[in-house]
């Protein structure tokens, strides 16, 4: 049996909460016979910041979290910074245009507003009316400062077997549509850059909360279309806070930093966990 490969992958525009650390306990523990990895997604050039980098390394080692693998140990798959990665995600880019896969897109913030159908409120980018989206079989090619999207085949139903929340399905063109996969900032989406590097770290199972589950739907077709293999799932429930809205960094109170600040120890926290 090839050996389990899990993966913690936060993102530093803010200190980590106990969401996180409650996902990535998760994570470790299903990855006790085998590697975690630990995989800085910095892409955010206006919020990531090298003090919430440092504070992130330093909240999840203080609540006990280890990783084999990442940007403060190094490893076989290294960088494990995404900023260190472009030309990585650049590559795949240019081979889903050379297929017909992914086509320019230059509608505005304004248009999509406009023009975008009901979705819903967990789901991080709106459906798509295909209003740049080409005939079918036409390249494009790779330019500067262009937003591309990714074509999905309309009617296309993927499912999957959630290790935490069993079977999922969705349909590509009616629960999403033609998503981002490059800003014309030069940067990959969170959908090409999580993907490309799940296979290049040889990740085996993605453990992450259950608001990204259209996000595995979209990353699954990626991988089909790139001939990467799909790793197995494990979508966990979300922490909410008093009010019943889900953790954000917002909730600052609730940081690790902040509540190890107050004298709260690790022990009082996974305990917590368990409750």
């Amino acid at each position: 049996m090839s050996i389990y490969r899990g993966r913690i992958a936060p993102t530093p525009t803010g200190y980590m909460h106990l969401g996180h650390a409650r996902t990535f306990r998760v994570a470790q523990k299903r990855a006790q016979d085998g590697v975690l990895v630990l995989r800085n997604e910095d892409l955010d050039r206006h919020r990531c910041k090298p003090e919430f980098t440092q504070a992130m390394l330093e909240d999840l080692r203080w609540i006990g979290l280890a990783w084999q693998e990442g940007p403060d140990v190094g490893g076989p798959f290294a960088p494990y910074t995404q900023s260190e990665r472009l030309p990585l995600y650049e590559t795949a880019l240019r081979r889903l245009l050379s297929m017909g896969l992914a086509y320019a897109c230059t509608c505005s913030r304004k248009d999509l507003m406009r023009i975008a159908a009901p979705h819903a409120e967990d789901d991080d980018e709106p459906v798509y009316d295909n209003h740049c989206r080409p005939a079918p079989g036409a390249v494009t090619e790779f330019a500067e400062n262009v937003n591309y999207r990714f074509r999905v085949p309309d009617g296309e139903v993927i499912r999957f077997a959630d290790g935490n929340l069993g079977e999922q399905l969705f349909t590509a063109g009616q629960d999403f549509g033609d998503f981002l996969v490059w800003r014309k900032d030069g940067l990959p989406s969170y959908q090409l850059a999580c993907t490309v590097d799940d296979a290049a770290m040889q990740i085996t199972e993605v453990v992450r909360g259950r608001d990204l589950l259209k996000s595995t739907a979209r990353q699954m077709l990626l991988q089909n279309a790139l001939g990467y293999p799909t790793p197995a799932y494990f979508h966990t429930e979300l922490m909410l806070d008093e009010d019943g809205q889900r953790l954000a960094k917002r909730h600052d109170a609730l940081s690790l930093r902040m509540l190890r600040a107050g004298g709260i120890t690790p022990a009082e926290i996974l305990t917590g966990f368990q409750q």
